[in-house]
């Protein structure tokens, strides 16, 4: 379910601190009910979620299609992206958190790990186009009195080609990838809970 951007921005996570000048963009509760402790089933899923063995057959169309469209247009070249095109968030880490990075990291997803604290994780992606970066928390959900994840996505678009990107990928972000990735987390989630 889609969230105001307060679910976000009201909580003190970590993120704020290395993010001021990046928009928040989408916030999601994840179907993943659970107890205090459960968040590191939920990262631990998420570093293993591959969109390219997602069961949509629309999802993996459509990032075919945007891995295609960085090859032919360059959006994704060695020089588009981080420690090149755009300083590393890793810089900004304070010091608490500059060990964390190797518990946030995934082999599937084209994301570098930022930190892993017992309650958010988070990495960074770059290219032509954006400087993004995913975060995960594990809030109290008020209506089961338990826990649940909760995803935002964080970006700072590059120049015209930057935001006529997130303005073009706008609707297929909603109505298909991340409808079809929260069903793909719950399904998932459920299995782990037999």
């Amino acid at each position: 379910m889609r969230l105001p951007k307060t679910a976000h921005t009201s909580r003190p996570w970590r993120i704020h601190e290395l993010t001021p000048d990046f928009r928040l963009e989408d916030v999601w509760a994840l179907p993943t009910p659970g107890g205090p402790d459960d968040f590191p089933l939920l990262t631990e899923g998420f570093a293993s979620f591959d969109p390219a063995q997602s069961p949509s057959r629309a999802t993996r169309a459509l990032f075919a299609l945007r891995w295609k469209l960085g090859e032919l247009l360059g959006w994704d070249e060695p020089g588009s992206g981080l420690g090149s095109r755009v300083p590393t968030l890793r810089d900004r880490l304070p010091a608490d958190l500059r060990d964390t990075a190797s518990a946030a990291s995934s082999e599937t997803l084209p994301f570098e790990p930022l930190y892993a604290l017992d309650d958010e994780w988070a990495m960074e992606i770059a290219n032509r186009t954006v400087h993004g970066v995913l975060h995960l928390g594990w809030v109290r959900d008020e209506e089961t009195g338990g826990h649940r994840g909760q995803m935002a996505v964080l970006v700072k678009p590059n120049g015209l080609l930057g935001s006529a990107y997130m303005a073009a990928i706008a609707p297929f972000r909603h109505l298909i990838v991340y409808p079809q990735m929260l069903r793909q987390i719950e399904r998932d989630w459920q299995r782990r809970d037999g």
